[in-house]
């Protein structure tokens, strides 16, 4: 039993399939996430983990067709227009990616990049420069990166940079998908430590993708081990990874040893 067990739901998903065309790639997935938990869905490369985090984001590949029900405050994503996904995108819902320079603009200052993130959704554009400047310093990045374009930047900057546009708004739920599989491991540890604490002050719920189990072991509170689409345990993370109930889980944490 979590601390968040009985808490209102928050993001429900419901018999979550995803098909491209005659082939299902994640099938009949579901699980719940209460405000303020921290929850993650570990599984290998393939398994569906990606496809479900671009599913509630309404951001999957032409070509897949979703069924199902994924609904954040009771509010169903699963085929809104893209017109009301995007007034949640970056307001209630927040995403980190696995390669920063995808998801960044190589043309457009660091600055202006968090500044836009913040008028988009009302704030004006005097409070948005300062705001961006201010946010920027709250995840260690000196002064000077507002100026800069990220191709000028490290791996771990940039990581950076796209948590602090994830979480500017203060968002319901901030997805995070392989957020460190490109960095160091001193790098990757800062960077937890940001998403941790970034979550925890502004008491966002967290979904955490990753293959990683040692990750899932310091920033989350309960785990989903996904395969083949599908999600075949879910608990507790100590209850998960002490004692896995599934041959998968238990091969993953060989894997890891």
């Amino acid at each position: 039993m979590t601390e968040h067990a009985g808490a209102a739901e928050l993001l429900n998903v419901d018999g979550l399939s995803i098909a491209n065309g005659d082939v299902t790639l994640v099938d009949d997935v579901s699980f719940r996430i209460a405000p303020g938990e921290r929850v993650g869905l570990i599984g290998a490369s393939g398994s569906g983990k990606s496809l479900t985090a671009s599913a509630i984001m309404g951001l999957l590949p032409d070509g897949m067709s979703p069924s199902g029900s994924v609904t954040l405050r009771g509010r169903e994503l699963l085929g809104a227009s893209e017109r009301d996904l995007s007034r949640l995108r970056g307001k209630d819902l927040g995403m980190v990616f696995q390669e920063p320079m995808t998801a960044l603009n190589p043309a457009m200052r660091i600055g202006r990049q968090v500044a836009e993130t913040l008028t988009i959704h009302g704030t004006s554009r005097r409070r948005a420069a300062d705001r961006a400047r201010e946010l920027l310093d709250r995840v260690g990045l000196p002064e000077r990166t507002a100026g800069a374009y990220p191709h000028e930047l490290s791996g771990g900057q940039r990581q950076r940079v796209l948590l602090t546009i994830a979480l500017a708004n203060d968002p319901s739920l901030l997805i995070c998908d392989e957020p460190t599989t490109a960095l160091d491991v001193t790098v990757q540890a800062q960077v937890l430590d940001l998403i941790a604490e970034g979550v925890r002050d502004r008491g966002s719920a967290l979904l955490f993708i990753t293959h990683d189990l040692a990750v899932i072991a310091s920033v989350c509170e309960r785990v989903l081990v996904c395969r083949d689409g599908r999600i075949v345990e879910e608990g507790p993370v100590a209850d998960v990874l002490s004692a896995p109930a599934h041959d998968y889980t238990r091969r993953l944490l060989e894997a890891a040893l």
